[in-house]
């Protein structure tokens, strides 16, 4: 076998196969230009290929596939939130993502581990029984636990972290986590497979406007001109999209996390508590992921702090005190652009053919397929505004209809 290995990988016919072609010069113009990316662009640029027959797309980043918040988010997938629109949401995304490594033959590394999210106060019991029971209306495996099934399901857990016992659970099944970069990559190579152009270290820095149209877009390497765009850039939305006069009440924050040396496994579920601002859950190489808030001011930086990471340990310790003898090995942030709602913004803009993608706050990872298949669709059909997707609409700010999710983070921000 050895030798068979050896010859197999010197063989001038080795049958390398490419993910993605090599890099090429930009065309005059293209149907689609779908700005930014990461998971959501490419799963955008994927869906309008595969399902609708669109491949004169160019998807254009300004670093590298996947760079952004889709590398620097905690592969978190979920769907237990708090509003009916909510709900239906991101239960279709998990359910694409449960599909997607065999839609792709690319293995994602998709593991269904459940949530469990603790209570510490009556209230946040009472609040937690609603949302279960909304969840199970709208298609989500989610139910109420007391604290002995609690120990059963995480017997490391600490019940009693100071002046914050723990009272009860919101145990999500459907709680899972995935490859980030896995994602990406096999939309990207999905995608280019089927003509998609994907334009690495390309920036849109400018827009050409013509009667209420976006006729191109400039970049750093020319100008292309365009049938429509779709934004899809995490936390610059407000950035780009001030460009072209589009106000959104969007406000962009770091939003750190950080990574323990491996162990041995001890934790399958993800847990978390918002009262306590913290989160944690263990990877398959056994490293300890512990995330929570996002930093207090507005602020466009990836950079990681000294005052948060000891504020996060110090939770994440009084949820699983033996982590006081853990080393730290990696710490980083991304930037999430939050809205007053902690909804996203999805569908049309002031412009007949800019769709938007955009304040995603940290949600963004987990809504990675549904998004994609539903902005294609809003796209193939020239504006038809998928009903899943229509509550999440920019103007619902103005018509004071927002989608209030301000309870579902995981830690709160």
């Amino acid at each position: 076998m050895p030798f068979s290995l050896l010859k197999y990988g010197l063989s001038s016919e080795y049958p390398a196969e490419v993910d993605l072609p090599a890099p090429k010069e930009l065309r005059d113009s293209y149907d689609v230009v779908i700005i930014g990316g990461g998971g959501h662009g490419l799963a955008t640029a994927y869906y309008l290929a595969r399902y609708h027959g669109v491949t004169n797309v160019a998807v254009l980043e300004k670093a590298y596939l996947g760079g952004g918040n889709t590398a620097r988010n905690t592969a978190v997938i979920r769907s237990n939130y708090l509003t009916s629109e909510g709900v239906r949401f991101y239960t279709e995304s998990v359910k694409l993502f449960k599909a997607l490594s065999n839609e792709f033959d690319f293995n994602i590394m998709y593991s269904e581990r459940g949530q469990l999210t603790l209570a510490h106060t009556d209230a946040t019991v009472r609040a937690f029984r609603q949302r279960a029971e909304v969840n199970k209306h709208f298609g989500g495996r989610t139910e109420m636990i007391d604290r002995q099934q609690i120990r059963e399901l995480v017997p490391t857990l600490n019940l009693d972290p100071g002046h914050l016992p723990v009272l009860a659970g919101l145990w999500h099944i459907d709680g899972a986590t995935a490859r980030h970069d896995a994602v990406a990559w096999g939309y990207a190579k999905q995608a280019a497979k089927r003509g998609v152009e994907i334009h690495q270290l390309t920036e849109a820095q400018d827009f050409v406007v013509e009667n209420g149209r976006v006729v191109a877009v400039k970049t750093n390497r020319g100008t292309v001109r365009c049938g429509c765009v779709v934004q899809a850039i995490a936390g610059y939305s407000s950035l780009l999209m001030n460009k072209l006069g589009i106000r959104a009440p969007i406000h962009s924050y770091p939003l750190q996390a950080m990574v323990t040396q491996p162990f041995k496994p001890f934790l399958d579920p993800l847990v978390s508590s918002s009262a306590l601002h913290c989160y944690v859950q263990q990877t398959g190489r056994g490293e300890v992921v512990i995330g929570g808030g996002s930093d207090p001011y507005p602020l466009y930086n990836t950079r990681s702090t000294l005052e948060l990471k000891e504020g996060l340990l110090a939770h994440a310790i009084e949820m699983f005190p033996f982590l006081a003898n853990a080393r730290l090995m990696r710490q980083w942030a991304g930037i999430t652009d939050m809205t007053p709602d902690y909804s996203p913004i999805m569908g049309l803009s002031p412009l007949e053919n800019y769709y938007l993608d955009a304040g995603w706050g940290t949600w963004g990872f987990k809504a990675t397929p549904i998004c994609g298949k539903t902005m294609a669709e809003l796209v193939a059909s020239g504006g038809k505004v998928p009903e899943l997707i229509r509550p999440f609409a920019l103007e619902r700010f103005s018509r004071f209809q927002q989608v209030n999710e301000m309870g579902a983070t995981a830690a709160s921000h």
